[in-house]
């Protein structure tokens, strides 16, 4: 007996010296031959199961994760959990990646959101200015704070990827995404889309306060042509240029992202001359893959291979082939699948090519690691919009600021003024300062999430004898020693910007934006304040530069304050002299429309201020 007991524990201490040598040997094995090895184990089903991406709210059900050995989740514009906050986030993805473990294999998911100016899906989060605003700022340390704070407050609800930064080089500001672009100079793009993504994965990529960053939209998305079409307009347009072109201006940030290790990038829905990007084999495999030596996996945009011609077969074969490794198939996964599965038996698409994508997104889970910790740190989660990363977020707001008139000297304005009218619907809505993509696709109007509003920090900021009163509409002025007026555009998102009241409109005839010019409401308001007589500091909050002339010689002093985010309060460190003015146009601003697009390069054309401008006090 006493033999018998000794056998089975000394079976037993072997076993476990094996599972911990084990253990040792795959911890020491490269991302690659780790890759390589789960490789050589999977079916065809569970292969093109990783290369397919589903949005969590089109789930037939929740199974599917298991039964069809789904890679990736993601949360699009408007999915979300039913109670928006860090701990139901948190709760949601890691509940999905159990069941994600629960397969043969135990591959986890790599769930995807759009956290582009932080963690804008997780209401209490820190917004930040968008890259617009980034880029006047031309400081690439400090955006690279903004990559780490996004990081850890995205981390913090257990996704570790996100698609940004959008390194286009918008050329045309009547796109909806210029927001989302850090400049129209390919060079300054490039830096800042490094540093924001070095700030993805911080110190070690693969630490859990690290996430995948994803720069898109490969390639040329911001160099499409302005059309006509609802859905294409210059978003998902044509952009008609040689390929020296395509090579010295929008190929360049990738070049710099990639060598800052970026490993993953989104094709765009974008052509380049006639040439839909998902099926351009040559731009994304002897390109991206060849030259560059991106050795990452490729995504392809929310249903984009939909977009390609021929029969839903045909576009998943060219896609593929030219090199997509993972598909965003958000609601009809199961017919991709099957499609998938067909072609490879048809010998349509190759084994090798299959087995190529997979082996990249299998790579870059174990370099992102997910396999060791693919749950949420709940001590992330406690960090997400912390005081100390509000601050951080109110520095941003500071140097983003472009300060384009002050005429005798106005700025900055006295904390002891007596008294002041703070005017325009701008001036005391969150959502307007944070723009599109923020909580929701679209973004939407008031106190959507928590933050200080530009009158809230106002009033933070005056001394207390001050007397501070809003007027939306500007009325009242006469009598106050100057007015601020706070006025711009409303949230939207993509396409082209778009004047609508609700996004419930945009599900009937959508009403196009055809200039730059300010709304009727915010025309409104400078008229009422004019009338009084008194001096005006305006602040522009949009997303591009606008067609200001007439509302540039109303004014006293001009503000350009981008998409500011949640924290106000360095808008008004600006106006009272709190921090004097650093910021740069990252934009040339155009006097009229003629001068758009490519005001920049058109050697005639003065604009009404040139790029790289900027005043100081």
């Amino acid at each position: 007996m006493l033999k018998r007991k000794f056998f089975v524990t000394l079976l037993a201490t072997v076993a476990i010296n094996l599972q911990l040598l084990n253990t040792a040997i795959s911890a020491e094995l490269s991302a690659d031959k780790k890759a390589e090895r789960l490789l050589s184990k999977m079916t065809l089903e569970e292969k093109i199961g990783q290369m397919s991406q589903v949005d969590k709210i089109f789930l037939r059900k929740e199974s599917d994760i298991k039964d069809y050995f789904l890679g990736s989740l993601l949360s699009g514009g408007d999915s979300k959990p039913n109670i928006n906050n860090p701990v139901e986030w948190a709760k949601m993805i890691d509940h999905y990646q159990s069941i994600a473990l629960q397969t043969r294999l135990k591959i986890p998911l790599l769930y995807g959101i759009d956290a582009l100016h932080g963690n804008n899906r997780v209401c209490s989060a820190v917004i930040f200015p968008y890259n617009i605003g980034l880029g006047c700022t031309r400081n690439p340390k400090l955006v690279y704070k903004v990559g780490r704070i996004t990081a850890i407050e995205t981390a913090g609800i257990g996704v570790y990827w996100t698609f940004a930064p959008c390194v286009a080089v918008a050329r045309d500001i009547r796109w909806g995404r210029t927001y989302e672009s850090f400049s129209e100079d390919p060079s300054l793009t490039a830096e800042m889309g490094a540093a924001f993504l070095k700030g993805l994965h911080g110190e070690k990529l693969g630490n859990p306060d690290s996430i995948l960053g994803c720069p898109k939209h490969y390639l040329a998305d911001g160099g499409t042509k302005y059309g006509t079409g609802v859905w294409q307009g210059n978003d998902q347009g044509n952009a008609e240029c040689s390929e020296e072109e395509l090579r010295n201006v929008y190929l360049k940030p990738y070049i710099e992202t990639v060598k800052a290790g970026a490993r993953t990038i989104m094709i765009s829905f974008s052509s380049w001359n006639g040439k839909k990007m998902h099926e351009n084999k040559y731009l994304i495999t002897d390109v991206l893959k060849g030259e560059l030596k991106f050795d990452g996996f490729t995504i392809s945009d929310w249903k984009a291979i939909n977009q390609l011609p021929g029969t839903y077969s045909d576009q998943i074969e060219a896609s593929i082939n030219a090199g997509l490794d993972m598909i965003m198939i958000p609601d009809d996964y199961i017919p991709f699948i099957e499609t998938l599965k067909r072609l490879v038996k048809e010998k349509k698409v190759s084994m090798s090519r299959i087995d190529d994508a997979v082996r990249r997104i299998l790579k870059v889970k174990y370099e992102a690691g997910i396999f060791e910790h693919p749950y949420t740190d709940k001590k992330l989660t406690e960090k997400i919009g912390s005081d100390e990363h509000r601050e951080i977020a109110r520095q941003v707001v500071r140097e983003s600021i472009v300060l384009l008139k002050n005429d005798g000297k106005i700025l900055p304005l006295s904390k002891d003024t007596k008294k002041i009218l703070v005017a325009g619907k701008a001036a005391n809505d969150i959502g307007i300062q944070c723009g599109g993509w923020t909580l929701s696709w679209q973004g939407g109007r008031g106190n959507i999430t928590k933050g200080t509003t530009i009158l809230q920090a106002i009033q933070n900021t005056v001394s207390k004898a001050t007397k501070v009163e809003y007027s939306i509409d500007g009325s009242g002025a006469s009598g106050y020693n100057v007015a601020i007026v706070v006025v711009g555009e409303t949230p939207y998102a993509e396409f082209v910007g778009d004047i609508v009241p609700s996004f419930a409109s945009r599900m009937g005839p959508w009403t196009r934006k055809t200039n730059l010019m300010l709304d009727e409401e915010d025309r409104a308001t400078i008229e009422n304040v004019k009338k009084s007589g008194i001096p005006m500091v305006m602040v522009l909050i949009s997303g591009r530069p606008m067609l200001i002339k007439k509302e540039l010689e109303y004014s006293k002093a001009f503000i350009a304050a981008w998409l500011p985010g949640t924290e106000g309060q360095g808008v008004a460190d600006v106006i009272f002299g709190d921090f004097n003015p650093t910021g740069k146009l990252s934009f040339t601003w155009p006097a009229d429309e003629s001068q758009i697009p490519f005001a920049s390069i058109n050697e005639k054309a003065k604009p009404l201020f040139p790029f790289g401008y900027g005043l100081s006090y």
